[in-house]
């Protein structure tokens, strides 16, 4: 008796855990994240790196525009979801994309996130900016054969 109780706590801890899953975003800052890896990459820059060396254990650490759903079980344009940003639309000739973005949205020091960030991100892959802060990056690569 006393273990199917504690079957029964353990599985409803979990499912707890499954739906409260706003608490854990708002955990407290600092503390160390430990997670077993295959690799050791060059840099932990999701920017500069296009492997899943770098790519798996920073994705948890970093947000992005838009994402995957992880609950669709093959990526395709349709499981595209929303995260810094709210949504997305295009203008009539499909030359204009534009993220809403989410309010609220803080950086690690507590300064809002931004439009300007994102078009300081954009400027830096595409290498219209002067600052150089990559010093190389497959994304930059692409991003160029996109848009010209």
């Amino acid at each position: 008796m006393k273990r199917g109780l504690r079957v029964l706590v353990a599985a409803g801890s979990l499912s707890f855990g499954l739906f409260a899953a706003d608490a854990a975003i708002a955990q407290k800052a600092g503390g160390v994240l430990k997670t077993s890896h295959f690799d050791s990459p060059a840099s932990m820059s999701l920017l500069e790196e296009s492997t899943t060396a770098a790519i798996r254990p920073m994705m948890g650490v970093f947000n992005n525009l838009v994402v995957y759903d992880q609950h669709v079980p093959q990526n395709s344009m349709r499981s595209i979801v929303p995260e810094l940003a709210t949504g997305w639309s295009t203008n009539e000739e499909g030359t204009e994309l534009v993220f809403p973005l989410r309010q609220g949205v803080k950086w690690h020091d507590g300064k809002p996130f931004t439009a300007q960030d994102v078009k300081c991100t954009w400027d830096l892959l595409a290498g219209k900016t002067s600052q150089r802060y990559l010093k190389f990056s497959d994304q930059a690569i692409w991003l160029s054969l996109s848009v010209g």
